[in-house]
């Protein structure tokens, strides 16, 4: 008798312990979630904006570039005078002329890089090929590269909480500068140009891209002596555009339209180099290297 009370009270604090096991975990579970939930990316104005913008202009002008002569406080003025008091769909590229006009840039000829969906090896590709420029290469492309911000009409500050995807309204705070800056960069353009565009999309020239409804139309046929036209292709595919297919061909006879000289090539030996550093054991790579061994 004695026997089975000592098992029966054993059993009982065996289960004691396990619903007490369960509730902790429960309530770890639970503010572990309440302590996460802060840091998901929100979809209003970058957090900490002003210090990101004014660390990244000094930086530039310190170290990237201490050539420029710009001054980041009236850089940050001119941004805001252009953003805070206007709904976030109110923005015209006009209203970041100021902005723009504190910080005057030229770059060499011969160097300029424009592209279209193909973003991930752009960044490869100007680390190795460090004598192109990009428009994130200027002082407006370093210090907004990946940033998000709108105002809002019913107060002075900006609006961390929401702010409207780019599609959905004509001038996005956000699209709108980009447009202003593209404009300014492609205008900027002389000697060689180069174009860098994804064959493995349908669209690879796109007239609603940035670069085809933008950059494109501001390039100056005086200016500039070549555009050199690089597609380039996922190592898997899907092979669809080319310099002799898709709207690659589009490309080029706006170009003649307009008087310029253009080139352009389907197999450049960097990008193909530079996706096989990345995928080092693709197929396409291993046959690559086996030929340039038996030569």
């Amino acid at each position: 008798m004695v026997r089975r009370r000592c098992l029966e009270q054993r059993a009982k604090q065996r289960v004691t312990m396990a619903t007490n096991f369960r509730i902790s975990v429960a309530a770890w579970v639970l503010a572990l979630c309440m302590c996460v939930a802060p840091l998901r990316t929100p979809s209003g104005t970058t957090p900490n904006i002003k210090h990101i913008v004014m660390g990244r202009c000094f930086n530039y002008i310190t170290l990237v570039n201490p050539g420029i002569r710009s001054d980041c406080e009236e850089i940050w003025q001119a941004f805001e005078e252009a953003v805070l008091g206007q709904t976030s769909c109110d923005v015209a590229a006009e209203r970041y002329r100021r902005m723009f006009r504190a910080m005057p840039q030229m770059g060499a000829c011969d160097r300029f890089l424009l592209w279209s969906k193909t973003r991930m090896l752009i960044q490869d590709y100007t680390a190795v090929a460090r004598d192109l420029w990009t428009l994130e290469d200027t002082l407006a492309g370093y210090m907004f590269n990946d940033l998000v911000w709108c105002g809002q009409r019913e107060d002075s500050d900006f609006d961390f909480g929401s702010c409207p995807e780019w599609s959905a309204c004509l001038h996005h705070p956000v699209n709108s500068l980009w447009r202003q800056a593209s404009k300014n960069f492609a205008e900027m353009a002389c000697g060689n140009v180069t174009v860098l565009l994804n064959g493995s999309i349908e669209k690879a020239f796109n007239r609603e891209s940035m670069f085809g409804s933008v950059e494109l139309d501001s390039l100056n046929p005086l200016w500039v002596r070549y555009v050199n036209i690089k597609v380039v292709t996922n190592l898997d595919g899907p092979f669809i555009e080319s310099c002799t297919k898709g709207s690659v061909v589009d490309l080029s006879h706006i170009l003649e339209a307009r008087g310029f000289r253009w080139t352009c090539s389907d197999n450049d030996r960097i990008l193909t180099i530079l996706q096989c550093v990345r995928e080092p054991d693709h197929s396409a790579c291993r046959t690559r290297a086996n030929s340039q061994a038996v030569k």
